[in-house]
Order: structure tokens, then C-alpha cells, then sequence
């Protein structure tokens, strides 16, 4: 399915864009362009969703620092600095309210992914240990993911599954957004909506590295000239921490649906390789490969 001649596929795009060039964004075109937007915008959600669900979660493994033991098990490099209110080496009682400062400086801190990133995300919750349910609120303060500027708030709650059959115990995401993104080119984007997300394999260890998700959701965003579309996962995304090794883009397979006016388009992240292709096709006819990453 993605094996589809790259070089139509940009042919295609590049034609999509100069015909749609003084009515991007508008409410009849869905195009490459769109396509590109949708999953830059969607690799800094699963970034910033895997670092505020790690520093939320080392909270509860190790109270004292919140710091996970080894640091290899960790999306983080070295030059991110964490500081935290209560101070670290502090101890947390039930209710406490915590708060966490992730700051990836000014000149750009890389990912083990690869994506870079720049500016603070401060993240609220309360400390509960107890509890089966967590609620967290994050923020952006000057935040920059692969040069895109992003604002808003967005919360996420994170619900434990008990343990079933051979199944351990793991944890369920939901992800509430509201958010801008301000591209380079000064294109603005506004989304919203809901992404759910549920560890499926790996559970069980402090190793990111071996984990699988499974994502489903909608949301609609709203682009320049105040274009709307709303995108739906209609076959859930499975996304492998693994890939990480070969290429950027974690997502490898599942379906998102898009729509725009009267137009659909489907964008098909295939069948579980670790490529970075996907596949979109406009109103059934219509298809090419868009390659992902930053």
C-alpha cells in the first residue's frame, strides 16, 4: 500500500497547492498541505503527551525527586532541566498539589526521536497516590516543537485498568485539546478535541522504549481564512516506541478520516512497518504518499 511512486505523490501535491494557493485553508479543498499540518501538529501532541504522562507518573514512582532511576528508560535528553513546587527531596503527602517545570531552553533540545524542542511545559496535579484516576493540566510558555509555536492548555486524565487475565495493570489515557499552532510561514491553527490513548503492549516496566499504543479520537481544526476540517481516527492508530531507531514518526498503522466541506480524504498509516510513509486519498480516487517527520 505505501510502495506508491513518492515522486506522483509530490507531483500531485505540489499541483494540489498551486491550484489551492489563494484558498488554502478554505472550507472545499482537502489537500497534502492539510495532510502534512495534521501530522506535525499530531507529532508534538504524542511527544508532549509522552513527557507530561512520564514526569506524572515518575511523581508516583519515586515521591522523593520524581525522577525516573534510569535514564535510559526515558524519552529525555540531556538538556532538558526539570524543577518542580513542591522542591525535589521534598516529601508529598495526599493532596498536595504539584507542580512541574519541563524547560528545553532557548537554543533547541532534541528528543530521542529526533524532534526538537524549545521553551517550558508546566504541568498541575494533585498528588494522590491512591487513587485510580489522575487528572493533569499542562500549559505552554514560549514552546516551540520542530520550530511550530504552540499555546493553549490542554488536560488529559489518566485512568488505571486492573490487571486482566495475563494482562497487567496499565494505564488509559484521555487528552483534551485546545490549542494554537503558529507555523514559520506565520500560518495559524486552532484544534480541539479529544485523543484517547491506551498502552497495549510493554505494559508492566519503566521501559518506554518497548511500548505500543493504541490511539482513538476526533478533533476539528480550523486554519487560516478560517477553513475548518474535522478529523476522525475511524481505524485506531497503533503507535510503536521501537521505531524511535529507524525513523521519527512512530505512527504505523490506523486510519484517520478527514473531512472538509463535501470533500473526505483518508490518510492510511499502513500495515505496522516502521516507515515513515502514509497514504492519502482524496474522495476515494485520488491517492499518493505523504512522507512524514520534521
Amino acid at each position: 500500500m505505501k510502495t506508491r511512486n513518492l515522486i506522483l505523490g509530490l507531483a500531485l501535491s505540489l499541483t494540489i497547492l498551486s491550484c489551492s494557493k489563494d484558498e488554502s485553508n478554505d472550507n472545499s479543498t482537502v489537500s497534502a498541505d492539510d495532510a502534512k499540518v495534521s501530522t506535525k501538529i499530531d507529532a508534538m501532541n504524542d511527544d508532549v503527551s509522552n513527557i507530561v504522562e512520564e514526569q506524572e507518573s515518575n511523581t508516583y514512582l519515586n515521591p522523593a525527586n520524581g525522577k525516573m532511576a534510569a535514564t535510559e528508560n526515558t524519552m529525555f535528553s540531556a538538556c532538558a532541566t526539570i524543577t518542580r513546587v513542591p522542591a525535589f527531596n521534598t516529601p508529598l503527602n495526599s493532596g498536595d498539589t504539584v507542580t512541574k517545570t519541563i524547560d528545553f531552553g532557548t537554543t533547541g533540545c532534541t528528543l530521542d526521536n529526533g524532534n526538537v524542542l524549545k521553551g517550558k511545559i508546566i504541568i498541575s496535579f494533585v498528588y494522590q497516590p491512591d487513587a485510580t484516576s489522575h487528572t493533569i493540566t499542562y500549559t505552554f510558555e514560549n514552546f516551540y516543537h520542530n520550530a511550530i509555536k504552540f499555546d493553549g492548555t490542554k488536560t488529559f486524565t489518566r485512568v488505571r485498568i486492573p490487571a486482566n487475565g495475563n494482562v497487567p495493570a496499565h494505564p488509559k489515557v484521555t487528552m483534551n485539546m485546545d490549542m494554537t499552532a503558529t507555523f514559520p510561514n506565520g500560518n495559524i491553527y486552532h484544534r480541539t478535541g479529544e485523543r484517547v490513548r491506551e498502552i497495549i503492549e510493554g505494559m508492566g516496566n519503566n521501559d518506554f522504549s518497548d511500548n505500543v499504543y493504541k490511539i482513538t479520537g476526533s478533533w476539528i481544526t480550523t486554519g487560516p481564512n478560517n477553513g475548518t476540517q474535522t478529523s476522525t481516527i475511524t481505524t485506531e492508530l497503533h503507535v510503536k516506541m521501537s521505531c524511535i531507531a529507524v525513523h521519527k514518526p512512530l505512527i504505523v498503522s490506523g486510519v484517520i478520516t478527514i473531512v472538509r466541506g463535501n470533500n473526505t480524504a483518508t490518510l492510511d498509516y499502513g500495515d505496522g512497518n516502521c516507515d515513515n510513509l502514509a497514504v492519502l486519498t482524496v474522495n476515494g480516487t485520488t491517492s499518493f504518499d505523504i512522507a512524514l517527520g520534521n
